[in-house]
């Protein structure tokens, strides 16, 4: 396949759209999905939002991370200016790292349903402690089951330095 034609971009509202409107408030309709037409092989795709805001849920304080995304897709894509406005729609939603980086992990599974998945949510220090929460999913009874095991026991056997961020 050379490219994409109308057809297969149709369902797509926001990607070329002039007149962006951005959710302040935690909005998981914002996400889109594209077939994903290279389903006979596997392949990641891997986000970087380096500035990935979110609030503290007990004091409002504003929280900022670098969230990674990866995934191996099966029949969907998420599509990229879809994705980056519902990691926008966090700005003033107060949660958790860690509840951060499962929510927007389960919320691509729902959307797109990938062989496997990891979300990583570097996020810089406050009160001289950063957390970096980690997930990740595999396909039940696939061969990605047995590499989310893997990745998860194996995913920070060389954390950075302190001084990186």
């Amino acid at each position: 396949m050379a490219g994409r034609d109308e057809n297969t971009l149709s369902d797509l509202t926001l990607l070329g759209n002039q007149k962006t409107k951005y959710a302040y408030e935690y909005d998981p309709s914002i996400l889109e999905a594209v077939d994903n037409v290279h389903t006979e092989r596997d392949f990641f795709v891997k986000f970087n939002c380096p500035e990935f805001t979110s609030l503290c849920p007990m004091t409002g304080q504003p929280d900022f991370a670098t969230m990674y995304i990866s995934f191996v897709p099966d029949m969907k894509l998420v599509e990229s200016k879809a994705l980056k406005l519902y990691l926008f729609s966090f700005r003033n939603h107060g949660d958790f790292h860690e509840d951060c980086v499962n929510i927007i992990m389960n919320d691509l599974i729902d959307l797109i349903a990938p062989r496997y998945i990891e979300v990583w949510g570097k996020f810089t220090p406050r009160g001289g402690l950063s957390i970096d929460p980690y997930c990740n999913y595999g396909k039940p009874g696939t061969k990605y089951e047995k590499m989310a095991e893997h990745r998860l026991m194996n995913h920070d056997m060389y954390p950075e330095k302190v001084d990186n961020r």
